[in-house]
């Protein structure tokens, strides 16, 4: 059997049965509520501990199924290691902080739910289906999520407070719709249904519509790095021309109708012009913010090792405000070796991805998800230099979902070689090989077979 079959098989179809099995069930439940919040949104389902629930019955779930999961725990990737030690450190850091230490130990307890789903993610998705239907889960939430509102939001200047949690603030929701927008894409470019096509189409003009709504300028940045990767992948190497001349269309068309609001505080960046308190608001934000990152620098030189606390910065810093660079809300929460675990879970991610771009032999659905997850992951790389994400779970997730399709990869085709590590490599920006690497590697494949 060929190479390209044994990739291929992982796109055949998967019973129903084997979608809807127990422990996968309710890892999709708790996917679901996660990331849809239903309880911000329908009556009487605040006071329900859904998240809390659906992990508990995964968890479960999987304890009595131990058996017949295809996973071990010696099967884990490093990247979950470096979580682990991360979240370890966080605790040490809570109980050592010099400004809460209760407040740090129950949020670090809060955050330790994503090793939690993380690895039930890595043991339970096991098929490009199951694969599918999760990213589904995620990216048809964040369009309800983003018409949901517009809709109990639109008398606002910006879309401030409209749901709790994740999607708490104006940044949080963009920065939740930016790392799914691809996932979007992708599904978009995958199917033949004109439908299904419709609808997809449909969700990303809303999340579009809804992000400029937020005027958030970090997220507007995401978007575009994240765009022009998902471009990259799509239009150019994919041979999709006319779709960067969609994209640029759509997006200018956009900008002008629901984004006056963006531009005005892009605009009052520069200190000149402030004709309203929106304009005064935000340059004052700007400043704010180099005050921030000021303020974590310092509090990294002074508790260099085991940090704030998670979430303590807030009170540290004198305004009750995060700072607005994930990798210093790390670096001062956790300390610098937190923010070294921090960085090198992510280089996983990439290094994952990089291994999978080097393979010849991917089917196409395959490539359109690893495409989809490069420009999240970049998107997130970039962005997180302007928003305080760093407890933010998609983009661990993001990771978990290149592990488990990695390992997928890596089954289907046993005897292949380990993927070089991204320190091997200086090029994991790219988004695939060279055409001289790609057929180099095709004459391998066919003197071999």
């Amino acid at each position: 059997m060929a190479v390209g079959e044994r990739v291929g098989q992982m796109a055949q179809p998967v019973k129903r049965r084997d979608l809807f099995s127990g422990p996968f069930f309710w890892l999709s439940a708790f996917y679901f509520v996660y990331c849809i919040r239903p309880e911000d949104w329908i009556p009487g389902l605040k006071n329900i501990p859904l998240a809390k629930a659906t992990a508990f019955f995964a968890i479960v779930a999987l304890l009595l199924s131990m058996g017949k999961v295809k996973r071990r725990f010696r099967d884990l990737p490093k990247e979950s290691t470096y979580l682990l030690l991360l979240i370890g450190l966080m605790f040490l850091s809570a109980v050592f902080s010099p400004v809460w230490r209760g407040g740090a130990f129950f949020r670090t307890l809060d955050f330790a739910k994503v090793w939690v789903t993380w690895v039930l993610t890595y043991f339970l998705v096991t098929n490009i289906e199951r694969l599918r239907r999760i990213i589904f889960i995620q990216a048809a939430s964040v369009a309800v999520i983003s018409i949901v509102s517009v809709i109990k939001g639109h008398s606002q200047p910006r879309l401030e407070g409209v749901l709790g949690g994740i999607y708490s603030n104006p940044n949080d929701l963009a920065f939740a719709i930016v790392l799914s927008l691809p996932f979007c894409l992708a599904f978009l470019l995958a199917t033949k249904s004109i439908p299904r096509m419709a609808v997809w189409v449909l969700a990303m003009l809303c999340m579009a519509v809804t992000l400029f709504m937020t005027a958030s300028r970090a997220g507007f940045i995401t978007l575009l790095i994240s765009g022009a990767v998902c471009l990259w992948h799509f239009a150019i190497k994919g041979r999709r021309p006319m779709l960067i001349v969609a994209v640029v269309l759509i997006g200018t068309v956009l900008l002008g109708v629901a984004g006056k609001t963006l531009r005005r505080r892009f605009g009052a960046l520069s200190g000149e012009g402030l004709e309203s308190n929106l304009d005064t608001g935000a340059y004052g934000s700007f400043e704010e913010r180099k005050y921030l990152i000021n303020r974590a620098l310092v509090g990294m030189e002074h508790y260099p090792f085991l940090g704030l606390g998670t979430r303590n910065f807030t009170t540290y810093s004198g305004v009750w405000r995060e700072v607005h660079v994930s990798y210093l809300q790390i670096g001062v929460e956790g300390g610098i070796p937190a923010l070294i675990l921090y960085l090198m879970f992510f280089w996983s991610g990439f290094a994952n991805l990089r291994g999978l771009r080097r393979r010849t032999d991917l089917d196409g659905q395959t490539k359109l998800f690893v495409g989809a997850l490069h420009s999240s992951l970049v998107g997130f790389a970039i962005g997180a230099c302007f928003a305080p994400e760093a407890y933010q779970f998609f983009p661990y997730y993001a990771v978990a979902y290149t592990s488990v399709l990695l390992a997928m990869v890596q089954k289907s085709d046993p005897a292949a070689p380990p993927a070089k590590s991204l320190l091997q490599s200086q090029s994991w920006l790219r988004p695939y090989p060279d055409e001289k690497g790609e057929r180099e590697r095709a004459s391998e494949v066919t003197i071999l077979h």
